[in-house]
């Protein structure tokens, strides 16, 4: 699986590229936004890795301009301590972030995490989804609602699937970063709850599918009629 690593700190990229390499990633480096987002958009990396601060064109806009053409998933490196920088990321579609200063096996582990869940999978029985109203493939990663396709990204879309197989059930804030992330929550960890708040605006037009079960987790509505107590 190709990286494409976009970030202005030349000496961090050709660390991470060494590190990386030897992990068995071959790595692209672009080292300015307007380049990294061209690069991106002909799809020089399978999973893009990429800085919020950058001169010029910054990470956000980067990012913002990836996501109206392409769902390759993006892992954003923000700024120990500052909150905004992950949440700005999530609302814009990044589908994992890092802050900075990290270890690169952290980096490594969390590539591997995103890569198993994109893997293609053989077409089969168990792959199609359907439940109230809510269609899912999970060999094509389609989705529609009523018929009409609806655009996911990566934890988007797996996020989804992990509801849809537990249809009725209350899962866990835990087990979702268990599932997407392979480590615990922890109170400042706002990922999951982002990636949910857009599901939500994404499926839910005049009634409620994904239920907050207040202090305990989520419940994906099997009917209709389940979501109406919300």
């Amino acid at each position: 699986m190709r990286i494409l690593l976009i970030d202005d700190d030349v000496e961090l990229c050709s660390l991470l590229t060494e590190y990386l390499g030897r992990e068995g990633f071959p790595v692209e480096s672009a080292h300015d936004g307007n380049r990294g987002l061209a690069r991106a958009l002909a799809g020089d990396g399978d999973l893009v890795v990429l800085d919020v601060m950058m001169p010029g064109l910054d990470g956000f806009e980067v990012l913002r301009r990836i996501r109206r053409e392409s769902r390759v998933p993006v892992l954003m490196l923000t700024a120990r301590g500052e909150d905004v920088d992950r949440i700005v990321g999530l609302e814009t579609g990044a589908d994992d972030y890092l802050p900075k200063p990290f270890n690169p096996r952290e980096l490594a582990a969390r590539i591997r995490a995103i890569m198993r869940r994109i893997e293609p999978r053989s077409p089969d029985s168990a792959s199609r989804l359907e439940v109230n109203g809510v269609r899912l493939d999970a060999a094509a990663r389609e989705v529609s609602v009523g018929g009409s396709p609806v655009e996911m990204t990566t934890f988007e879309f797996d996020i989804l699937e992990f509801f849809m197989r537990a249809a009725g059930r209350v899962v866990s804030r835990d087990d979702l970063m268990e599932h997407l992330y392979s480590r615990k929550a922890t109170a400042f960890d706002r990922s999951v709850d982002m990636h949910v708040s857009h599901l939500r605006k994404k499926l839910e037009k005049d009634r409620v599918i994904i239920k907050t079960v207040r202090g305990v987790g989520y419940q994906f509505c099997r009917t209709p009629d389940e979501g109406v107590a919300e």
